[in-house]
């Protein structure tokens, strides 16, 4: 189990739940349970705003098990978000201006090319916890992080190691390498990986922290996940970033997971950098404008190294093509080109959803929507008990004649996961993907062994995680008896 942290509620979402439902005189695995919790929801008219795809749209969905009108079930905005209805007009006005404008459109039109990030600074900045001038929103993801690396890994012969989780997402992993490497050093020693207990899933903050402890005379750079990928699991930002810094370490994050789907205060926690991509829970579509942040400490320091571009030159002289550097300050420093219309106006179309609510109001929706899930999946598939050597006490536990089971991952505590449950199961799961997705369920699955669920509150409902779990019950059936 992962340690204990600060709870958005005092008490469990499941308790919550079944508080609810003896209320209504119903129980929570029953499906007029779910519908009036979505009757119920204050955030319920957001779905409005999202394209939802139909069964019949869905290319590994099987016509005789669905009906092709009704909407899929899509599980899956930890890994690409839905489509915003706003996106059309936003993209229809871009394509506008460039046939009407030409290359007036720079600069003329509601929203000027040249400056259009500056449209999604502000609410970006709000959803990360941090002030404007120390987001702007450029590039993808990676390649924010080697920008970010290029000023903010400076080894030295006593301190060069980068600590980041052992099972980080792979282009974060090959980042360090190649970044380590770079600078004349040898990932076998200069890299070193968090690694959770054995027999546990998930690294627990006093685990992590002790090891900053331990090692943090040497570690150059903590770069860590806001939210594990593989996993679920939420970590603890603040309490990471303030054991590397009282050890002389920068620190840094991945909020590819996290932004979007957590709360986030990087300003307040005093992180020295992120970046994240949009694509998923902020639905900006794939391959979707990247985001980067710098603390305000570091917004004038103008000479840490960096690669520089133009669109890091001070807006009121860059045109005066002296070639004359004039940097601006903080992150906008770190930008290297005009930035692209057509990925900013998705963005913004999904910005301008995020702008009807708030992350608290999401958050506390999204603990329970995920533990409404987690509800019912432990109510309906639980794992049996094991005996003393690890080994299922019910007879025939993984035999053709057994109940299937699953096996959630992920922290039980929602102050240690977002959106998102992890799934093992007693049946091999490629066949259980298989038969979800021929039932019109829209999931991921990561090697080796997991299934990624992740309801999210923007347009998720809990009539959607019944109709999961319903599914899912009869996609177990079907993968133990194929």
């Amino acid at each position: 189990m992962a340690d204990s942290a600060k709870t958005p509620n005092p008490r469990l979402p499941a308790a919550v739940l079944q508080e609810r439902a003896a209320e209504l005189g119903c129980r929570p695995e029953d499906e007029t349970f779910a519908v009036t919790m979505d009757t119920q929801d204050p955030l319920r008219a957001l779905r409005e705003d999202f394209h939802i795809p139909k069964m019949k749209d869905l290319p590994p969905t099987d016509p005789a098990l669905v009906n092709g009108e009704d909407e899929c079930v899509y599980m899956c905005g930890n890994s690409l978000g839905l489509q915003p209805r706003g996106v059309r007009k936003y993209v229809e006005q871009d394509l506008d201006y460039w046939a009407r404008y030409g290359v007036h459109g720079h600069f003329e039109g509601p929203r000027p090319w040249a400056l259009c990030d500056e449209y999604v600074v502000e609410q970006s900045a709000r959803i990360v916890g941090a002030k404007p001038e120390e987001v702007a929103c450029m590039n993808g993801l990676t390649v924010n992080l080697h920008l970010l690396l290029v000023s903010f890994y400076r080894p030295t012969a006593t301190r060069h190691k980068i600590l980041i989780e052992g099972k980080a997402f792979p282009s974060d992993h090959y980042a360090m390498e190649s970044q380590i490497r770079f600078h004349g050093y040898d990932p076998a020693t200069s890299l070193l990986l968090a690694e959770p207990r054995e027999g546990e899933h998930t690294l627990r903050t006093e685990d992590i922290v002790s090891l900053i402890e331990q090692e943090g005379e040497s570690i150059a750079l903590v770069v860590f996940s806001g939210v594990q990928y593989y996993t679920g699991q939420l970590f603890n930002m603040e309490a990471i970033t303030r054991a590397g810094l009282s050890k002389g370490c920068v620190v840094g994050f991945d909020l590819a997971h996290a932004v979007g789907n957590a709360e986030l205060h990087l300003h307040d926690w005093g992180v020295d950098f992120a970046c994240w991509c949009t694509y998923k829970y902020m639905n900006s579509g794939a391959g979707g404008l990247a985001g980067a942040f710098v603390h305000q400490k570091h917004a004038n320091n103008r000479d840490m190294p960096r690669f520089v571009g133009w669109w890091g030159h001070e807006m009121k002289t860059r045109f005066h093509m002296d070639n004359k550097l004039d940097l601006s300050p903080g992150v906008n420093g770190f930008r290297l080109s005009n930035p692209p219309p057509l990925l900013v106006s998705p963005l913004l179309a999904s910005l301008d959803v995020f702008q009807k609510t708030s992350m608290p109001d999401l958050r506390a929706k999204s603990v329970l929507l995920t533990g409404y899930l987690e509800l019912l999946i432990q109510k309906h598939y639980p794992r049996p008990a094991d005996d003393a050597n690890g080994q299922s006490t019910a007879r025939g536990a993984n035999g053709p004649d057994s109940r299937p089971w699953v096996d959630i991952i992920t922290p039980a505590d929602p102050a240690q996961r977002g959106c998102q449950l992890s799934l093992m199961f007693s049946v091999p799961i490629s066949r259980v993907f298989v038969e979800l997705e021929k039932r019109g369920v829209a999931c991921d699955k990561r090697e080796p062994n997991v299934l990624r669920i992740a309801p999210t509150p923007l347009y998720n409902s809990f009539r959607d995680v019944h109709r999961f779990v319903t599914l899912l019950g009869q996609s177990l059936g079907a993968a133990q008896q194929s």
